[in-house]
């Protein structure tokens, strides 16, 4: 291996920059080929990684008064409008989706506890017994978040999801009756849109009327599908979002960011920082001035940003989710929605249509799955791994895997705005031709 070696006593200086273009680089992942929908993120393009970067030599950190830290309350406040959020919720940017829910629940956890005295971040939670409730098809952070924050994984009530695979609301209702009644503190109802797995939509609307008869915090969970509110066919899907006290949205995944970006809006910033302060420093307050006179960056730490999360030192996120609504505006985010959108929906047809293809979930938003099957074979959930790992090692295309009602198969995610309708009819020539192939060999 050409990057391995022990300490190098002395450096190269700037010879260091060849390697990472002869050697590092092309070793990377393939992420800005045409044909990944593995991951739901996306290699960026020229625009957002030119704000990234003016970012790191400009302002390393989002805060005092600069104009990075301008656009990161501007940019949060475009996104919530792109996603259909009201004027009141507000923001706070953290380095992805996990981070995201933690915020979020963290403020669940808060404010479900004020209403019964208890100040969990200042006091912790004592013992209250409390659960959180979300679908089986919800993203694994929410259970990360339940242990983090104190409350338990055990907590978190994973509730099943019908034929479609969105929250059954019977079932959420009967877990949060069943937990009145034992005098269980409802922390938060997560409803999820767009889930990582097959892109459905919970029942926003009846588990937000459920949160708030019962007196739970209502999260919606749209770190991939948020967006997807843009394109009028799905729009109505997201009836009942206006109930949300708070809503995740990861810009590095449907809006091509680079990685690392996510965004937390709640109704009421002050809960964010009841849940998060840091409490004073005396290195960090004392620093900045206290009167309206602003003369350079440093006369103000801007907006608290530090007390509404769990991150101190934090890249300026804002100025990237700026340049790319600037650089597309409302229009040009519909269409690239529309398009990845049109692009799972040709999957499921042609997948529909060949007699070794079974669809395996009608697409919701920009993920199908699918898999090769065929009556000669026993195990179609080892036929179809192994067509996945041909798949990712022998052509272009690099869908992930998933199991849909027990069903092992392939899981294209289309958010790459490279790609094109050619890329989705290869792929399913790929699956086909390589299937084909494997049955071939198992029948010698």
């Amino acid at each position: 291996m050409r990057l391995e070696g022990p300490l190098p006593e002395f450096g190269i200086g700037d010879a260091v920059l060849t390697e990472l273009e002869d050697v590092v680089i092309p070793n990377g992942t393939r992420m800005s080929e045409s044909g990944f929908w593995g991951w739901i993120t996306v290699g960026p393009s020229t625009v957002p990684v030119a704000a990234s970067l003016a970012a790191m030599v400009a302002s390393p950190q989002r805060y005092t008064v600069t104009a990075f830290n301008h656009l990161e309350e501007l940019s949060l406040d475009w996104l919530a409008e792109l996603c259909g959020l009201a004027s009141v919720m507000k923001g706070v940017y953290s380095s992805g989706g996990s981070v995201a829910n933690l915020v979020a629940l963290g403020a669940a956890r808060q404010w479900a506890l004020e209403q019964h005295d208890i100040d969990a971040s200042a006091d912790g939670v004592r013992g209250a017994p409390a659960a959180i409730y979300c679908s089986r098809e919800a993203h694994h952070t929410v259970l990360r978040a339940a242990g983090v924050l104190g409350l338990g994984r055990r907590s978190v009530r994973v509730i099943d999801t019908d034929d479609d695979q969105r929250m059954d609301v019977e079932r959420l209702e009967a877990a949060l009756r069943r937990d009145h009644a034992d005098g269980v503190i409802p922390i938060a109802v997560v409803a999820t849109a767009g889930t990582t797995n097959t892109g459905a939509i919970d029942h926003l609307r009846r588990c937000g009327e459920l949160a708030q008869h019962y007196g739970a915090w209502y999260h919606v969970d749209g770190a991939y599908g948020l967006p997807g509110i843009v394109d009028s066919r799905v729009s109505s899907l997201y009836d009942g979002l206006e109930l949300a006290d708070s809503v995740i949205v990861d810009p590095h995944k449907w809006l091509g960011a680079p990685v690392g970006i996510a965004a937390t809006f709640v109704r009421d910033r002050s809960i964010l920082h009841r849940a998060f302060t840091q409490e004073p420093a005396d290195y960090l307050e004392g620093s900045f001035g206290d009167s309206d006179d602003l003369r350079v960056s440093l006369d103000s730490m801007g907006v608290p940003y530090a007390d509404f999360g769990v991150e101190l030192s934090a890249p300026a996120r804002g100025v990237v989710v700026w340049s790319l609504l600037r650089e597309l505006g409302r229009e040009g985010v519909k269409k690239r929605i529309e398009h990845d959108n049109d692009l799972a929906r040709h999957a499921a047809k042609l997948a529909r249509e060949h007699e070794h293809l079974d669809l395996l979930a009608e697409p919701t938003l920009s993920i199908c799955c699918f898999r090769y099957v065929d009556d000669r074979v026993g195990d179609l959930n080892d036929l179809n791994a192994h067509v996945l790992r041909r798949l990712v090692q022998e052509t272009q295309f690099l869908p992930s895997g998933t199991v849909v009602n027990g069903h092992f198969g392939l899981r294209p995610c289309f958010i790459n705005f490279r790609s094109e309708i050619e890329h989705v009819e290869g792929l399913i020539e790929a699956v086909v031709r390589i299937g084909n192939e494997l049955v071939a060999q198992a029948a010698k």
